[in-house]
Formats: structure tokens, sequence, C-alpha cells
């Protein structure tokens, strides 16, 4: 076998291999997408409710606009903590509630309410906040996924390290567990599809309920995604200066 020869059947391995690996950081910008990242605007509903051993906190209501890496969640429940708002832009939040005189900084890995963080009521981005790295296939619950090891680019991520579960066939992630920096074990959640949006005429399935767990204790915080809707919000909506 010449030279020539040995190239080119060399050439055709190293093309199918690559045919056949699945790409990490596209399997996870296709996934973010039934969690809000990526689309041309989107609003949902979000409940909380929150519960640390056998006590359980009030439920909330949260409204939330977002369009690529800016959000905004509104409270609307309870009625006391109405017209709270969170606003995200890129890597930078906000907090403004009815008597601050101005919107104060805060940071995505602040608690919102139980386990969640102020990170987890955004729209999730997470091909734009973290490097992916496959880490093989695992069956869970009777499903195929990959499972994705996920590093923060920046310390504005909500979490440093992220193993994600994503459904082969469905595409959407089905499973996550949040480190620390040091690799500690913090939380870890689960995700239902049970809703669906309208997106370049297909429809397309959408998170209804995410669970998170506490690593350590008996705690839980379980959010209830509702009313759905693909739509164009204004860039007013996401301005600082507007936010109050």
């Amino acid at each position: 076998m010449n030279a020539f020869l040995k190239s080119i059947l060399l050439l055709q391995f190293t093309i199918s291999l690559a045919h056949a690996a699945p790409d990490a950081h596209r399997i996870l910008i296709d996934s973010d997408q039934a969690r809000g990242g990526g689309l041309p605007g989107i609003v949902w509903d979000i409940k909380l409710q929150s519960r640390d051993g056998e006590k359980v906190d009030e439920s909330q209501r949260i409204q939330v606009k977002a369009v690529d890496e800016s959000s905004v969640a509104e409270t609307q429940e309870p009625v006391r903590f109405k017209g709270s708002k969170i606003l995200q832009v890129e890597r930078n939040m906000w907090l403004t509630k009815p008597g601050l005189s101005k919107p104060i900084p805060i940071s995505p890995r602040q608690r919102m309410s139980g386990q969640a963080s102020n990170g987890d009521i955004a729209a999730t981005n997470y091909a734009k906040d973290y490097e992916a790295q496959m880490n093989g296939t695992e069956t869970l619950e009777g499903e195929a996924c990959y499972v994705l090891d996920l590093s923060a680019k920046h310390k504005r991520a909500t979490y440093d390290k992220i193993r994600y579960w994503v459904s082969v066939k469905r595409m959407v992630g089905v499973k996550a567990e949040f480190y620390s920096v040091s690799g500690k074990l913090l939380k870890t959640a689960k995700f239902e599809y049970n809703n669906s949006i309208e997106y370049q005429g297909r429809r397309a399935p959408f998170v209804s309920k995410m669970t998170i767990r506490d690593a350590l204790i008996d705690a839980e915080t379980v959010m209830e995604f509702g009313t759905v809707k693909v739509k164009k919000i204004s860039a007013s909506e996401f301005d600082l200066g507007q936010l109050q």
C-alpha cells in the first residue's frame, strides 16, 4: 500500500470518527432551548415551593421574560413581595423592589428561595456560561443519556461545575449535579418536560418541573413552569434604568 493510499484511508477514518462522536457543545446548545436558552423571546410563570425537613415555606409565583442572555423575573405572589424584580443582562444581575431607591447588584449564586439560586430562575444558557466535555453515556431511568461535565467559563456562572445528563432521543437535560470549585456536591436537580412551545414551525418540548435537592440535608425546592409562550419582548424590559 503506497503512502498516498494510506493517507486517504487515514483521512476517511478521521472523518468517520468526527461524524460518529457527538459534539458536547452542540448537545448543550440544543438542550438549552427546552429551558429558555437560544430563543428569540419567551415568557413563562414559575411556582416555587420549598421544604426544609417537615417545614414547608410559603409558595411563590414569578413571571419570567427572557431574550438570549437577558431576563427579568417579577414576583407576583405573595402580595407583600409583588413588584420585586431580578434583572439579568449577560453576566450581571440586579434586584429591585418597592421601597428601594435603586437596584442592588446581586450574584446568580445567591439563594432566591429554598434550594433555588437566583440563576436557576433565569433562562438557561449553559452553552455560553460553561465549557462542556463528553463523559460517555449512561442509562437513566431506562433512557439513554449523554453525560456532560460542565466547567464555568467565569465566576458569575451560577455553579462552578455541573454534571449534566441529556436525553439522547429527546435532547433535553433530565438530571444535573451541581458542584463547588473544589468538587464538593452541593445540590442535585431533576427535570420534567410536559410543556411545549411552537418554534420555527414545529412543536418542541419545554421544561414543566425542576426539583432541586440539597446534597447534605433533607431540603428541596420544586419549581413548576406554566403558561409558556414564545413572543417578541421589548428591549426596554431589560433596561436597568427602567427597572423600577
